[in-house]
């Protein structure tokens, strides 16, 4: 089931919706330290999690699909999303040094599809992100949250796809232990339940995080002519 783009800014202007994006941004953080002179795109609702990059990154845009639908970003500035069919990513080859996807790999009808597209799109050096819902944790048994909808992963799962699709995981992780429940109780002690469900359970994490790397062999299927809009999204200096 997709999820619709005004449930996502509801879930994220939400107390728990908060306490994820500082929990998830650290994390993602923690993995680009350095992004300077680089362009970062979000796939997926990514948002939440770029802002952080925007005073860094060359050149910074937001990609949200068509079934999601999406909002003005950022509020304030040039804007730098748009709508976008996720099977034909309007960007050029080889443009794209990070590529950050959040509910969206878990979202896609066709994931194939959509990795040959992240392939192309990334730059020989380039690296990928994804942040997906993990089947054995509890996020992933609840609608209650936007992890609870589309398909979850494993993480076998995840490396035989990115496999397949010309990719090398190069890291991994698990994030979310706290439960999904907006009790101020849960809320004060989600660092505590980070640090504790990471030594005790790593496996059972909300979301897993995989990072990628291109590998430089194509993959094999057609892709057909598109737009190109990265030109349009605005640069640094």
């Amino acid at each position: 089931m997709q999820i619709d783009v005004v449930q996502l800014r509801d879930f994220y202007a939400s107390p728990l919706g908060q306490v994820v994006t500082r929990l998830l941004a650290s994390r993602i953080r923690s993995r680009w330290r350095n992004v300077s002179g680089g362009s970062l795109i979000g796939l997926g609702f990514a948002t939440p999690y770029l802002g952080a990059f925007r005073p860094k990154a060359k050149r910074v845009g937001a990609l949200m699909p068509l079934g999601q639908g999406a909002l003005i970003w950022p509020k304030s500035g040039p804007k730098s999303c748009c709508l976008v069919d996720e099977e034909k990513l309007p960007l050029a080859d080889n443009s794209v040094d990070y590529l950050l996807v959040v509910h969206g790999f878990e979202m896609a009808g066709h994931v194939r599809p959509v990795l040959r597209e992240m392939w192309r799109v990334l730059s020989p050096q380039g690296r990928l992100l994804m942040v997906v819902p993990n089947r054995r944790g509890i996020w992933a048994r609840t609608d209650r949250t936007p992890f609870g909808y589309g398909r979850p992963y494993s993480r076998g799962q995840l490396e035989a796809m990115l496999k397949e699709a010309m990719f090398t995981p190069i890291s991994w992780g698990t994030a979310l232990f706290v439960p999904p429940f907006s009790r101020n109780t849960l809320l004060r002690t989600a660092v505590a339940w980070e640090r504790a469900g990471a030594q005790i359970a790593p496996a059972f994490g909300g979301v897993i995080l995989v990072e990628a790397l291109k590998e430089l062999a194509a993959p094999i299927g057609t892709v057909k002519k598109r737009r190109v809009i990265l030109e349009m999204l605005p640069t640094r200096g």
